[in-house]
């Protein structure tokens, strides 16, 4: 894994350190701290200075999600991101203009950037802010995404959005993005068709929750036995124009398979 090029990160409040052993122990191949939405205003400051309890517990990568400029936190948030030796930063409600501008300049330190979309004017800025220099992965902040369209939490409803975040994430030349949660944590085939779903889309992960949440979504990546064996019989049959299981195979279909190959090796890794 290079980059921020991680699967399956967690969610953890950052003012919950009773919580960072099991995050870490999780399975999880990165771990986003949050001091935004999952923090009350009365805990914000207990949980930036709980975030160095979590340095140090895994070898994955750690990311803090701050608040968003025009909040009465995001001037301390990002001196201590700043400060810390993290991996990264989570931009709630991405949107391209002074927010990006002044995060990038704040920052005292050059930290790669997921930006969350979640905002109307966040999908239609979603070139732009893939493009921007620090943001090296978009991520897709479906429930406020929703929220603030007041429309329906369902596939149906979110397609285009997702189509979109692919898409930027595609012409920018960056990791492919990650999907939104699923809110369910007592649900694994829920959680794992979820997650086949928006690999099927383009994403390359998806943002968890709760610790149960990570297995499932592992294995909604995962290509199956299946989808192996195909692309196995694919790159056997060699170059050129040639038909496997009584389809035609040529250069593009010999690339989905190399890539269907690629992912399955990554995730034995996990």
């Amino acid at each position: 894994m290079s980059g921020l090029d991680f699967m399956a990160p967690l969610f953890v409040p950052a003012n919950r350190p009773d919580r960072f052993g099991k995050a870490a122990a999780s399975g999880a191949d990165a771990v986003f701290l949050d001091l935004e939405d999952a923090v009350p205003p009365e805990a914000k400051q207990d949980a930036r200075q709980s975030v160095h309890l979590y340095l140090g517990l895994s070898d994955h990568p750690v990311l803090v999600r701050i608040n968003g400029m025009g909040t009465p936190w995001h001037r301390d948030d990002v001196a201590l991101v700043s400060s810390l030796p993290i991996d990264g930063v989570v931009l709630p409600k991405a949107e391209i203009g002074s927010p990006m501008v002044r995060l990038a300049a704040d920052l005292r330190r050059r930290l790669p950037i997921v930006a969350l979309i979640e905002t109307a004017r966040g999908l239609r800025d979603a070139f732009e802010i893939a493009a921007f220099p620090g943001v090296m992965r978009l991520a897709f902040g479906s429930i406020d995404f929703c929220a603030e369209l007041g429309c329906s939490h369902t596939r149906e409803a979110l397609l285009s959005a997702r189509s979109g975040l692919v898409l930027a994430s595609r012409l920018a030349g960056r990791v492919p993005p990650l999907d939104g949660v699923t809110t369910s944590i007592d649900d694994p085939d829920r959680v794992r068709d979820d997650a086949r779903y928006a690999r099927d889309l383009g994403f390359g992960g998806k943002l968890a929750i709760h610790p149960r949440q990570i297995g499932p979504i592992c294995a909604g990546f995962r290509p199956d036995e299946g989808e192996i064996a195909w692309a196995q019989r694919v790159l056997r049959a060699g170059e050129g124009a040639v038909a496997v299981d009584g389809a035609m195979v040529d250069a593009p279909v010999r690339i989905r398979a190399r890539s269907l190959l690629a992912r399955a090796q990554r995730a034995q890794l996990r």
